[in-house]
């Protein structure tokens, strides 16, 4: 597997009722595959991992497998309570065609460094497929820093790093400590050229699921060192790729899927539907992206 590129965190679509709509998702997969990404994330923390029964993760990862159809990387998120889930969930992905895991720190306790290192052996030992860390502090409470990745740097399995501090000068921190012993990834849709200019090798992103085509403009040529070639692009796009960073992103995203190309944006609970002044003022931001968008092509 190549680490670098634009690899989107996909939504789970879902019916009005709340069950899963597995053919909008293999249709949103293959526009994303047509649209040149570099790999695709199923069952992140934007596809409401947390939310769904394990027999449904495991349909989504099957029919992002068939979706997919070997053209580009799938990855699976791993999110799980114990240790012993997330060691089963780790051999079971693989069992389903999945071709490496972002895993996120335990979602029933907040972790020390030692639990912490303990916690990525546990699931790297558990199958031969790579690792990439989920690094997001900001939610999950847990920051797998240099210390921590000092003490995981001598295990095989684990060659990624989703940076997703929000802190900018952590790219550059973990590029001093190891060199290019992990990728980098970037994790933050409003970091994204910032961390191109530091660095990184690839991005997981919210918006690529509205804007493939763009967000993998900006991150070649951000790859390239033609920053200025972009510079006005990531600028429009802005203002959307703020919602990802927003306790909100599911909806947020899943209303943009909507209004670009017309995704169900339909959530599960404890996730509610946007309605009033919130939604109305999400909708004015990615419909001002689209325009601003169609405006700069000349459509």
């Amino acid at each position: 597997m190549s680490w670098s590129g634009v690899f989107p965190a996909v939504t789970t679509k879902l019916q009005p009722h709340g069950t899963l709509d597995l053919e909008a998702s293999q249709a949103s997969i293959e526009r994303l595959v047509r649209h040149g990404v570099s790999g695709v994330v199923v069952l992140p923390m934007l596809g409401e991992n947390a939310s769904l029964e394990p027999a449904e993760r495991d349909a989504m990862v099957s029919a992002a497998r068939e979706a997919v159809g070997g053209r580009v990387p799938l990855l699976t998120g791993l999110a799980e309570r114990s240790t012993a889930d997330a060691v089963a969930a780790a051999r079971n992905y693989r069992r389903l065609g999945s071709q490496g895991l972002m895993v996120f720190p335990s979602l029933a306790y907040r972790t020390d460094r030692r639990e912490t290192v303990a916690w990525y052996k546990a699931v790297a030992g558990a199958s031969d497929l790579p690792i990439m860390i989920y690094n997001n502090p900001i939610a999950y409470k847990v920051d797998v820093d240099v210390a921590t990745l000092e003490q995981l740097v001598d295990v095989p399995e684990i060659v990624c790093i989703k940076e997703e501090t929000g802190d900018i000068r952590r790219v550059t921190d973990l590029a001093n400590a190891f060199g290019d012993r992990f990728a980098l990834f970037c994790g933050v849709d409003d970091l994204i050229l910032e961390s191109l200019a530091l660095g990184v090798t690839g991005w997981v992103s919210g918006m690529a699921n509205a804007w493939p085509e763009e967000c993998m403009r900006i991150f070649k040529a951000g790859k390239a060192g033609e920053i200025a070639a972009v510079r006005e692009l990531y600028r429009l796009m802005t203002p959307a790729f703020h919602l990802d960073t927003d306790v909100k992103l599911v909806q947020y995203i899943k209303l943009a899927e909507h209004l670009v190309y017309g995704a169900p944006e339909h959530v599960r609970p404890p996730r509610l539907p946007l309605e009033g002044e919130e939604r109305a003022r999400i909708e004015r931001v990615i419909r001002g992206t689209i325009a601003a968008l169609a405006s700069a092509s000349g459509a």
